[in-house]
């Protein structure tokens, strides 16, 4: 393979996905200071936290997932020049898209009510359930910022997402600092005030990125034409074409990392603590590959769109040659530094020990992780996501929850056995993936 020859493509992939690379790794990195944070507090806070997080972010990336589906539709119409598309879409997916956040919360509130009944420890459900109840009002603003995200993506801008999200992790911070602690004549509330720091963050998000729409070109213009526009039902059945597949698989995935938290909770708090340690700095690693994942995208639905397959092809794999080398780096790092890294965190040594393993198993996760969203994201940017959907749900649901209930307690591998079969779930998915995209490109050339 000529690697000189994807040189031009790794600059392209690069300039597109730095902004959402830096935007998304430092949203996760504010995640791990909110870890450290309650960390210091207790290990059932900790515990607590990883409880909430995992029953919440199920429902947070069926929302998130669905506004997915307007990058590639946007890529394709801007690619095409077709900016009264352009402009349809964003008044559409923005209607749509607030409607099913409400119906959201109402159903995620709902299950506030039976988290004492998932096997948990009863001192950490006490715990876990207000801050969750105060997180689930974040998902409106959250998503309506995803939508104005994913349609400025659809464009090719990226920079005020960082802008913004960078920002906002600063405020998080703070106001985390001040809620958790009680300093400057704020409540000290422990964990529930990580959630108050979060849900403000979001607001200013959303916020800010409406205040770009209002007053920055290109994007006031969409904005102007859209107000003009009228509901059109058949996008919106085009919206949910594409978003839905794309939500339900990131679902599928979602709801496999988080079912399999809830095994680990079955094992203590001590566990539960540490799987959120290594899969808080796994996610960290993760938000770069997804940063290259969405550049893939862009990249891959405007290619497409001018018909320019070759460069649709390097394009695709000169992302995979950047995540692997990416990965292949953090995988040493994680398995070189497993026993310092869960110290940043936490100073009780049970958990630094149980983290220490885990970290061994992220290490050969990274790798595996990046692929397969790397390659993911090519596919979105084809807008072929039904077949994707049911990838993930032969990868995570049939083969990674048996094969981690099977290694943690028929086996009695503890925690580690969980992790084994998100590992191999991972490794399935992005093989299956790239058979399928490698299907496709030789459909269309």
């Amino acid at each position: 393979m000529n690697f000189t020859s994807y040189i031009p493509y790794y600059k392209r992939n690069l300039l597109l996905a730095l902004p959402v690379m830096l935007s998304q790794a430092g949203q996760v990195l504010v995640q791990q200071v909110d870890n450290m944070m309650v960390g210091s507090v207790g290990t059932m806070e900790l515990a607590a936290a990883s409880f909430a997080n995992n029953v919440f972010i199920i429902g947070l990336a069926l929302g998130m997932g669905f506004t997915f589906g307007l990058t590639p539709l946007v890529g394709h119409a801007w690619g095409s020049k077709d900016h009264s598309l352009s402009s349809k879409l964003l008044l559409n997916s923005t209607i749509v898209n607030i409607c099913f956040s409400f119906i959201l919360m109402i159903v995620m509130y709902s299950i506030s009510f039976f988290m004492d009944r998932m096997g948990q420890e009863a001192q950490m459900v006490k715990l876990a359930i207000p801050y969750y109840r105060v997180i689930v009002l974040s998902v409106l603003p959250f998503v309506l910022f995803f939508t104005l995200k994913q349609f400025a993506e659809g464009i090719g801008s990226t920079i005020y997402a960082m802008f913004i999200t960078l920002s906002a992790n600063v405020i998080n911070v703070i106001f985390n600092y001040l809620f958790i602690f009680g300093k400057f004549g704020f409540p000290e509330l422990g964990l529930l005030g990580a959630g108050y720091g979060t849900l403000i963050a979001r607001i200013f998000m959303t916020a800010m990125f409406l205040l770009v729409f209002t007053y920055k070109n290109p994007f006031r213009e969409y904005l102007v034409a859209a107000i003009k526009c009228q509901i059109d039902i058949k996008l919106i059945r085009k919206l949910f074409d594409v978003g839905w597949p794309i939500a339900a698989q990131i679902l599928l995935e979602v709801l496999a990392f988080a079912l399999g938290a809830l095994m680990i909770g079955w094992l203590g708090a001590i566990p539960l603590a540490a799987h959120q340690i290594a899969i808080g700095l796994a996610s960290i690693t993760f938000m770069i590959a997804t940063g290259v994942s969405s550049a893939t995208t862009i990249r891959v639905s405007h290619q497409y769109s001018s018909g320019n397959y070759e460069a649709m092809k390097k394009a695709t794999f000169g992302s995979v040659h950047l995540v692997l080398m990416f990965m292949s780096v953090t995988a040493i790092l994680f398995y070189t530094l497993r026993n310092q890294l869960p110290q940043l965190y936490i100073a009780d040594q049970d958990v630094i020990a149980v983290a220490s393993q885990l970290l061994i198993l992220a290490a050969i996760f990274q790798v595996f992780d990046g692929f397969q969203v790397v390659i993911l994201g090519a596919l979105r940017g084809l807008a072929d996501v039904k077949h994707a959907m049911k990838i993930s749900f032969i990868s995570y649901i049939l083969i990674s929850l048996p094969l981690s209930y099977t290694f943690a307690f028929l086996l009695n591998f503890g925690p580690a056995g969980v992790w084994v079969g998100f590992v191999v779930s991972l490794g399935i998915a992005g093989f299956l993936f790239l058979r399928r995209f490698n299907s496709l490109r030789k459909g269309i050339q």
